[in-house]
């Protein structure tokens, strides 16, 4: 069985609960690792540097884009985010399954590098929920809150170019439900070259036996 990992591609609606989600699949399951972007954006209370984000300056960050040590990038609300690029593949050829949470347009550029990649897209059950939670954790602004309202809505054009919706209600629930979908997408084709491979190669054989 092949052992290498499965890149999963996690985005959604700012407000959506991504983060959540994604530290309650890390909780409950081993084989999971956080890929942690860098971004120019300020640190939010809390936040460490290296654990939740790489935080940089723009013009550190544009020497890494130029040096091509990013797997995607992308600017979001004035900031720059990316995917530092070495710590990803040493975690994928390890076998883990490496989580980026990022925004659709990085998301697309991943699944165009790396078409064996599984896309996620995390949306509450409706709009008003989502304005809901964004005006509950009161760390914006009204107008900010609004400018996040706008970008959900054309970010839901691009949705239907990734794999799997997944709908975040029940936490638990949603968790349990990316696990199954990761666990399906192993069994993939195009994830299971070597096994094919193995078995065209072995049956090869048999046939040329019989011809000979």
């Amino acid at each position: 069985m092949e052992k290498k990992g499965i890149l999963i591609v996690i985005s959604g609606f700012s407000g959506a609960g991504k983060g959540t989600l994604v530290r309650e699949l890390l909780r409950r399951y081993d084989e999971y690792a956080l890929s942690v972007s860098m971004t120019t954006r300020e640190p939010r209370a809390g936040e460490r540097d290296g654990v939740e984000y790489f935080f940089t300056d723009r013009a550190h960050f544009e020497e890494t884009i130029a040096r091509g040590g990013l797997l995607e990038y992308a600017g979001y609300c004035g900031n720059y985010y990316g995917t530092p690029k070495v710590w990803v593949e040493e975690q994928l050829s390890a076998g883990r399954n490496v989580i980026l949470e990022i925004e659709i347009q990085g998301a697309l550029e991943i699944k165009e590098k790396f078409p064996e990649s599984l896309l996620l897209f995390v949306t509450p059950p409706s709009a008003a929920e989502l304005e809901r939670r964004l005006t509950e954790r009161k760390t914006e602004s009204a107008e900010v809150i609004a400018k996040r309202l706008a970008r959900a809505a054309e970010e839901s054009e691009g949705v239907e170019a990734y794999d799997y919706i997944v709908v975040n209600d029940i936490l638990e629930e949603c968790a349990e439900e990316i696990h199954m979908l990761v666990d399906a997408a192993r069994r993939a084709p195009v994830r299971r070259k070597e096994l094919i491979g193995e078995i065209r190669e072995e049956l090869n054989r048999f046939a040329k036996g019989v011809q000979d």
